[in-house]
């Protein structure tokens, strides 16, 4: 087994990290030490301009009105990342400020402006979408806008781009009926996301209660034929495949792989393969590990990023221009995790 470089193996050592996979690259902590205490739901890109950024939600605690999206940049030069920074909030008064959760960073092609979708309001079943964008790579950033009345935008993970420019967003909602419903379904734009169109609900809710798609593709980047997976009710993951470029999707169904009620990340390579990173156990959050495949469907786990006691979670992944895959995730929430993967070691 090849070594990591002795900065990376003496953290992962000094914190119980399992022993490093060979295509495990970096490990890190994108900070140390931050002026809150809870952090989660981690996103990641890269940018028009070639550079790396993450942003996640963070406070005193999840669903408390001091929660905000806070943004990091890599720095190339010093490999490091930058003190994050808090870029939105959800204060609405003097008097009176929401929670934030769940930022997605998406960068459309052609040098478009870098996109910052995230959530405000009190719980998620009364939240509303806003949207931030920046043609600086995310140094500066616009006004907040709010999203139309029942467009969310994405609810954790990133959109993909087609082929002809539309960008399809993966969402879903968690009503507060009785029995409640979880229902995924995707929201479209075909301008640039100046206007979007939601697709019907893509299952009922109980039978397979799912929500917080990604997106793969099985016809080339871009290509019609989709497959989203993600988070259910079940104890699996679910899948739902589209032969239009996410205009129709077929049945939902459940994988074999595990999902303990708990966020995943899905990402189609340049080679075609496909790599997820999610729980591999039907219960809690602890390992958290990434898994290849061909399909879409039958999946071996190849690199673990954790197994210690503690939680573990909603990671966010891409491949980047140079090849290498980023992923960021939830670290006990108390920091947000950096790994990078060589996939042609997998």
């Amino acid at each position: 087994m090849k070594l990591l470089p002795a900065l990376a193996l003496f953290a992962g050592t000094a914190l119980g990290c399992v022993a490093a996979s060979p295509a495990l690259l970096t490990h890190e902590f994108i900070y140390k030490k931050a002026s809150y205490p809870s952090c989660h739901a981690s996103t990641i890109v890269e940018t028009a301009q070639g550079g790396i950024v993450a942003a996640w939600f963070g406070g005193t605690a999840e669903k408390n009105p001091d929660v905000g999206i806070w943004v990091s940049h890599y720095d190339t030069a010093k490999k490091t990342w930058t003190p994050g920074g808090e870029v939105a909030n959800g204060v609405q008064s003097a008097t009176k400020r929401h929670p934030t959760w769940n930022p997605v960073l998406f960068q459309p092609r052609s040098k478009a402006p870098l996109m910052l979708f995230y959530k405000v309001g009190p719980s998620p079943q009364t939240w509303w979408g806003e949207l931030r964008t920046s043609t600086d790579g995310g140094k500066t950033w616009g006004a907040a806008r709010r999203l139309p009345d029942g467009i969310y935008g994405p609810i954790k993970n990133k959109p993909v781009q087609l082929a002809d420019g539309t960008i399809l967003s993966p969402t879903s909602d968690e009503t507060d009926e009785k029995p409640s419903k979880w229902r995924v379904y995707f929201e479209r734009s075909s301008d640039g996301g100046a206007t979007w169109a939601k697709t019907p609900f893509l299952n009922d809710g109980l039978a397979v209660g799912a929500i917080q798609p990604s997106i793969l593709f099985h016809d080339g980047l871009g290509g019609a034929k989709l497959q989203a997976v993600g988070r259910t009710r079940q104890g699996k993951v679910f899948t739902v495949s589209s032969d239009n470029a996410g205009k129709s999707w077929g049945e939902m169904s459940l994988l074999s792989l595990a999902n303990p009620n708990s966020g995943t990340d899905a990402v189609t390579l340049k080679d075609g393969r496909h790599l997820m990173v999610y729980n591999p156990v039907p219960k809690g959050r602890t390992p958290l590990a990434v898994a290849v495949s061909r399909d879409g469907r039958e999946w071996k786990d190849v690199v673990t990023l954790e197994d210690q006691p503690g939680e573990y979670s909603y990671p966010a992944i891409i491949q980047t221009s140079d090849g290498r895959v980023h992923i960021t995730y939830t670290w006990k929430r108390q920091r947000i995790r950096h790994a990078v993967i060589d996939p042609a070691k997998l």
